[in-house]
């Protein structure tokens, strides 16, 4: 997926352990803006928002939640096909590892450039049907 590991990482760790339909409804939260994300790990240079309760900072990884969001309903489509539950089904893992980067350059003045590079994102979503 052409999204930020950093993000990534983070809504990974927020929805693992969620009921399929409870992490759909947090991510097109997310993606409208409403609900903010905690950020645990990759926090040192963001700032508070008053929308954050028990994180001390946080924010709205939009493009990350459009794809992570695109492969939960194809986890959700491959369960259907197998005749498992929608209803009751729960991410018990969820995981990203880095990519590959693909490598771009921006021409700039006096015949150099500068790079402009594109960080990619392997992402596993593992659900179980619980009950």
């Amino acid at each position: 997926m052409r999204c930020s590991p950093k993000h990534s990482r983070e809504i990974c760790n927020a929805i693992r352990g969620m009921m399929l339909d409870k992490a759909t409804k947090l991510l097109e939260s997310v993606i409208e803006e409403k609900t903010w994300l905690p950020y645990k790990r990759h926090r040192k240079q963001r700032p508070h928002h008053a929308g954050m309760k028990k994180w001390p900072s946080g924010g709205h990884p939009v493009n990350a939640s459009q794809q992570i969001l695109k492969v939960l309903k194809n986890a959700e489509s491959n369960a259907d096909n197998k005749g498992l539950d929608i209803d009751r089904l729960k991410i018990v893992h969820a995981a990203t590892q880095r990519g590959r980067t693909y490598k771009k350059f921006i021409p700039r003045a006096f015949g150099r450039s500068t790079a402009y590079n594109e960080d990619t994102s392997h992402i596993e979503i593992v659900l179980e049907e619980v009950g």
